[in-house]
C-alpha cells in the first residue's frame, strides 16, 4: 500500500473519518434509547408552536426536561425522523433528560408572527404574549402531558437560542429549575451581531438577513423555505467595496421585501425600536440557578454574554448566578475541544473541561438532584497563562485600574506624557479601508477575532502604540476603556481601538507548522472595538465633529482576561475603518444609511498624546 497521506492531512482525513463515525453512533443512540413525539402545543393566545419531545424508553425513573427554542428550525421533522444527536454534547445525550427542541412562534412549523428579539409585553390579559410568556405556557404543557417526568425543567441555548433561554427568566414558570444562557443575543444596537457602539456590522447583517430575514409562508420546512444568497464575488471586501454604499446594497438585493433590513434604515439612532428589545432591564426576581456561558473570541455575541450575567448580578441581589467565560469562537465550548483557536495554542481541552465540570454538573444538580456543583461565582479561563481562574466577582475585585498612556515616536507606557503639543496625524479613505484580516476571504471569519495584526500595522492609516518587551507577567482582566483625544477635518468618523499581545522575535514557531506560520513577531488581536464618533456623548442624539477640534472620544470595549508574558509587548493599534466587518463612515455628518458612493470623503485625523490631551487605554490589572 502506498502512504501517500501523512501529516496535517492525515490528521485532518482520519478527524473527519471519526467524527462520521462518532455521529453514526449517536445517530443510532438516539433511536435505541429515545422515542420521539411531535406536538402543537397552544399558547395562551390560541397559537400553536411546533415542539419536538424525545422521552427515555427506559420508563424505570422519572426525568427532567431539557428544553432549546430556536427560530432555526428543530428538523427533523417526522416522529420517525430523529436528530443524530440530542443536547449539546454526547455526555448530556448518555444522561438522560427528556429533550425538547421548539420552533418559537412564527418559524418553520410553528404558527403565529415571527419578531426578531421580540420585546417584552407591557399589556395584560391572555392576548399579550411575548416570549417569556411562550416559554411559561410551554412548561406547563410539558409538565401536565408528558409522563414520567420529575417537575423540573431547564432551559439552555447558544446565540439566538440563547436570547430565548434568557427571556424565560423574567416571571418563570415555577418548575424551571436551571437555566443557562450561551452567547446570548442581547442588545443590536451596543454590542451583539448587528452593530458595535452604533456602528452596522455589515457582513453579519447582511449575510445572515440575505435568508433569515426573508419572508416565507406558514408552516413551512427547511428543504421548502429560502435559500441564501449566492455571492457574485468571492472576495468579500471586494463585494462590499464595489457595492459603494449600504443603501446600494439593499436597493440592489432585497428592495423593501426583508422587514428587519428595512427597520435598520428607519432607526439609524439608538430609539423605542432598539431598547424595546433589550431583554437586560427585565431580568429581575431571577429564580432559576442561571449560568451564563460565553467566548472571550466570539465575534458574534460577546458583548451579551457578560451584559447579561452582570445585569443579573446588578439587578437580583443574592441570585444564583454564575459565569464561565473561556477562549472560545461562537459556540466553541461544545463546537470543539478548546485546545486552540485560530493560531493560538492553548495547551488544554479548555471545551472538555467546562463540559465535564460546568454544563453536565449544572444540570444534573439543579434537574436531578444528582452529584455535587460547587463552581466559583466567576469561572474564567485566562489566556496567554493558559490557566483557569475562580473569582468571586466579575469584573474581579482583586485588580489596579492603570492607564495605558500614548505617547510619541509609537511609544506605549504606563506612565503619563510630559510633552505639550503631540499628535500623530494621517489620512483615512474611505475609499481605501483598513480590512478587519490579512488575506481573501469569502465571508466573515470566526478567527479574525485572536489573529495576527502585522498587516494592519503597515498600513499609514493605522496608528500603533507598544510598550517595552515587559519586565513581568501583565494580567489584565474585566472590561477596558478607551480614552481618545482626537480632531478631524470631517464632521464624523469612526475609531476603532485595537489591544494586542505582541509576540517576541525568538517565539518559536509551531511544530509541525503545516502553513508556515512565523510566530516571531506575531500580533495577537486580544480585543478590538469599534465605536461611531457621532454617538460619542449619546446614541440617541448625535452630534457632529467641529473641523480641526480637540474631541474626546471615550467608549467601553468588551471584556478580557490575557496576561501578557514576560518578554512580551503592549500593542494599541487605532484606525478609522475596519471593512468590510463594519460598514464605512462617509466621515461626513449625516444619516449613513442613506449614504451614496460620492458622500465618501477623505478626512485627515490627529491622535493627541501630550501633557493636556492624554490619548489613553484604562484597563484592569490583576494584583500577583
Amino acid at each position: 500500500m502506498i502512504n501517500f497521506l501523512k501529516g496535517p492531512a492525515f490528521i485532518f482525513l482520519l478527524g473527519a473519518f471519526l467524527n462520521v463515525r462518532a455521529q453514526e453512533t449517536d445517530s443510532a443512540y438516539v433511536r435505541s434509547h429515545y422515542t420521539k413525539i411531535e406536538r402543537q402545543i397552544p399558547m395562551r393566545d390560541g397559537v400553536k408552536l411546533f415542539t419536538s419531545i424525545y422521552i427515555p424508553k427506559d420508563q424505570s425513573k422519572k426525568y427532567p426536561f431539557l428544553m432549546t427554542r430556536t427560530p432555526y428550525t428543530v428538523a427533523p421533522y417526522g416522529e420517525g425522523k430523529y436528530k443524530t444527536s440530542l443536547g449539546t454534547f454526547p455526555a448530556l445525550m448518555r444522561e438522560g433528560f427528556i429533550f425538547v427542541y421548539q420552533d418559537v412562534r412564527g418559524r418553520w412549523m410553528s404558527e403565529g408572527t415571527f419578531e426578531d428579539i421580540r420585546p417584552q409585553t407591557t399589556q395584560k390579559g391572555n392576548k399579550a404574549i411575548d416570549e417569556s410568556t411562550d416559554t411559561y405556557d410551554t412548561i406547563d404543557w410539558l409538565i401536565k402531558n408528558v409522563q414520567h417526568n420529575n417537575g423540573n425543567v431547564g432551559i439552555s441555548g447558544i446565540s439566538y437560542p440563547g436570547f430565548y433561554s434568557t427571556t424565560s427568566l423574567p416571571n418563570a414558570h415555577p418548575a424551571l429549575k436551571a437555566v443557562s444562557p450561551q452567547a446570548p443575543v442581547t442588545d443590536w444596537f451596543l454590542g451583539d451581531d448587528f452593530h458595535h457602539r452604533g456602528v452596522l456590522f455589515l457582513m453579519d447583517a447582511f449575510s445572515f438577513m440575505s435568508s433569515f430575514g426573508v419572508p416565507r409562508p406558514q408552516p413551512i420546512t427547511p428543504e421548502k423555505g429560502p435559500k441564501g444568497l449566492v455571492f457574485p464575488i468571492k472576495d468579500n471586501y471586494r463585494f462590499y467595496l464595489e457595492a459603494g454604499s449600504v443603501k446600494n446594497l439593499k436597493d440592489r438585493y432585497f428592495a423593501d421585501s426583508i422587514r428587519f433590513w428595512n427597520n435598520l434604515f428607519k432607526h439609524p439612532n439608538l430609539d423605542t425600536f432598539w431598547k424595546s428589545r433589550v431583554i437586560l432591564p427585565h431580568l429581575k426576581n431571577v429564580r432559576p440557578a442561571v449560568m451564563v456561558v460565553g467566548g472571550f473570541f466570539d465575534a458574534e455575541d460577546a458583548y451579551g454574554t457578560f451584559a447579561t450575567y452582570k445585569a443579573i448580578e446588578k439587578q437580583n441581589p443574592g441570585a444564583n448566578n454564575i459565569l464561565v467565560a473561556g477562549p472560545w469562537f461562537h459556540g466553541g465550548w461544545v463546537r470543539s475541544d478548546g485546545s486552540f483557536f485560530g493560531d493560538i495554542q492553548f495547551g488544554q481541552a479548555t471545551s472538555t473541561y467546562y463540559q465535564e465540570n460546568f454544563e453536565l454538573p449544572f444540570f444534573k444538580y439543579y434537574l436531578k438532584g444528582e452529584g455535587t456543583f460547587n463552581p466559583a461565582e466567576a469561572n474564567i479561563f485566562v489566556t496567554g497563562s493558559n490557566s483557569w481562574k475562580k473569582f468571586k466577582s466579575w469584573p474581579p475585585a482583586e485588580t489596579e485600574t492603570r492607564n495605558l498612556y500614548l505617547q510619541p515616536n509609537g511609544k506605549l507606557s504606563f506612565t503619563k506624557v510630559g510633552l505639550t503639543d503631540s499628535w500623530d496625524e494621517y489620512v483615512s479613505d474611505p475609499a481605501h479601508p483598513v480590512p478587519y484580516q490579512d488575506g481573501i476571504q469569502t465571508k466573515r471569519t470566526r478567527e479574525y477575532m485572536i489573529d495576527d495584526q502585522r498587516f494592519a500595522a503597515r498600513r499609514p492609516d493605522v496608528k500603533t502604540y507598544q510598550t517595552d518587551a515587559l519586565a513581568e507577567d501583565i494580567t489584565l482582566t474585566g472590561p477596558i476603556l478607551a480614552n481618545l483625544v482626537v480632531s478631524t477635518t470631517g464632521t464624523d468618523a469612526d475609531y476603532v481601538v485595537k489591544l494586542i499581545d505582541v509576540y517576541p522575535e525568538n517565539e518559536p514557531d509551531p511544530n509541525p507548522n503545516p502553513k508556515n506560520l512565523i510566530m516571531g513577531g506575531y500580533q495577537m488581536l486580544v480585543r478590538g472595538e469599534i465605536m461611531r464618533g457621532k454617538y460619542r456623548n449619546s446614541f440617541e442624539k448625535p452630534e457632529p465633529f467641529i473641523p480641526g477640534q480637540i474631541t474626546k472620544v471615550n467608549y467601553p470595549l468588551p471584556d478580557i482576561a490575557h496576561t501578557f508574558k514576560k518578554g512580551h509587548k503592549i500593542m494599541i493599534q487605532i484606525q478609522n475603518t475596519w471593512f468590510p466587518l463594519a460598514d464605512r463612515n462617509p466621515q461626513k455628518f449625516m444619516d449613513t444609511y442613506q449614504a451614496q458612493p460620492q458622500d465618501f470623503q477623505k478626512a485627515t485625523h490627529r491622535i493627541y498624546h501630550d501633557v493636556n490631551n492624554s490619548s489613553y487605554i484604562t484597563v484592569s490589572q490583576l494584583k500577583p
